[in-house]
């Protein structure tokens, strides 16, 4: 079993900034990849930004490519996402989860393909 936290969000002006974190505990050993999903009201969630653990190759949404910064501190068990130029239809409950396995460009948004998930943290974003 893998716990997840995430913490970090809350409201900020368009334009603003925030670093969401997600930390893990339990049997993260077997811990492949991190992804944030995100899910706006009457929306689906939608996988915002992922990588393999301990390794440099990122993956990020269109609409967030280049204001999003997913990273990870090992030794912390903690996976980041530094969201910067924040627009309101970021607006949206973040979620972290992980996955066993070493997804790709192909399935690191499919929601299937992680097994643990946190309770979520919200991000408002006002005009």
């Amino acid at each position: 079993q893998v716990q997840l936290v995430e913490s970090g969000g809350g409201s900020v002006q368009a334009g603003g900034s925030l670093r969401l974190s997600c930390t893990a505990s339990g049997c993260t050993s077997s811990t492949a990849f991190m992804v944030w999903f995100r899910q706006a009201p009457g929306k689906e969630r939608e996988g915002v930004a992922g990588m393999p653990t301990g390794d440099r190759e990122t993956y990020y949404a269109d609409s967030v490519k280049d204001r999003f910064t997913i990273s990870e501190d090992n030794a912390k068990n903690t996976v980041y996402l530094q969201m910067d130029s924040l627009k309101p239809e970021d607006t949206g409950m973040y979620y972290c989860a992980s996955s066993t396995r070493w997804l790709g460009a192909f399935s690191w948004r499919r929601e299937g393909e992680y097994t643990y998930w946190g309770q979520g943290t919200q991000v408002t974003v006002s005009a």
